[in-house]
């Protein structure tokens, strides 16, 4: 059993030196999550909806299985990954980690319609769940869990960022609707409806739906798209900080023990 547990692990869970095996089962699965995808997008379509409804659904079968199955294996493998004598303690905390949270939100839009009624008008939005399929990929890119590493060691940066962000926001929609709704109610009804076009100007996209008329209305809009230009521009500067530093740090390889001199896992 132990041999079996370590070979699936192998299969499964192997990152820095695949297997010939391994490296098999991780392109079947990227691709079956890609094709996943395009069928998504492709029973939106109603000509072809209709003609292939039911190889859609033998699709949908199929990869339920399969990532059931895999779902299922990565679980019962979980304890050679985290050391804990606790079996039930270690899946439990293992099936908690992100990625195995993606793995579920993958195939519960399948069984939960068979497990409990519901309407359809629920069950329809449950089915947006399928998308999460595509974040399965993550799992399978080194270049994604390098972007990860980097969000979650600039993470303290990122929220002080949205923060400010936020507080922008809400004095750009404040001061807006105080100008402005004297003179457009119904386009600044409130502060809440001005946070519509605080976002849009913060963003510089500027559909033009909403716009200032007045002279103070318009001063304050471009100075809250020049503030929104710089504002949007820092999270960029911090994730390339980041990566300078993630990359710094490959280069100088990992950590010596001071005392025996070997390498800090």
């Amino acid at each position: 059993m132990s041999r079996t547990k370590a070979f699936v692990h192998d299969l499964l869970e192997e990152q820095y030196a695949p297997s010939v095996r391994a490296q098999t089962v991780r392109t079947f699965l990227i691709i079956l999550i890609v094709l996943n995808v395009v069928a998504y997008m492709l029973e939106t379509v109603q000509e072809i909806s209709l003609v292939y409804r039911h190889w859609f659904l033998r699709f949908e079968r199929f990869s339920v299985g399969v990532f059931t199955v895999e779902y299922m294996l990565r679980i019962w493998v979980s304890d050679q990954c985290l050391a804990d004598p606790r079996p039930v303690g270690c899946r439990l905390r293992f099936a908690l980690r992100p990625l195995m949270i993606v793995d579920l939100l993958a195939i519960l839009p399948f069984y939960l319609p068979l497990l409990i009624p519901m309407d359809l008008i629920f069950l329809r939005t449950l089915r947006l769940l399928r998308l999460a399929r595509v974040l399965k990929l993550g799992r399978y890119s080194d270049a994604m869990k390098v972007f990860g590493a980097v969000v979650r060691n600039k993470k303290e940066q990122l929220a002080v960022v949205c923060f400010i962000l936020c507080i922008l926001l809400v004095i750009a929609s404040s001061l807006v609707y105080h100008f402005e709704h004297p003179v457009q109610p119904g386009a600044f009804e409130s502060i809440p409806e001005a946070m519509w076009w605080a976002v849009i100007t913060l963003t510089t996209v500027g559909y033009g739906d909403v716009y200032p008329v007045t002279v103070m209305g318009r001063l304050m809009a471009a100075v809250i798209a020049l503030l929104g230009i710089g504002m949007f521009a820092l999270p960029a500067g911090i994730l390339s900080a980041g990566f300078l530093e993630w990359r710094e740090k490959e280069r100088q390889g990992p950590a010596k023990c001071p005392h025996c001199g070997k390498d800090i896992s």
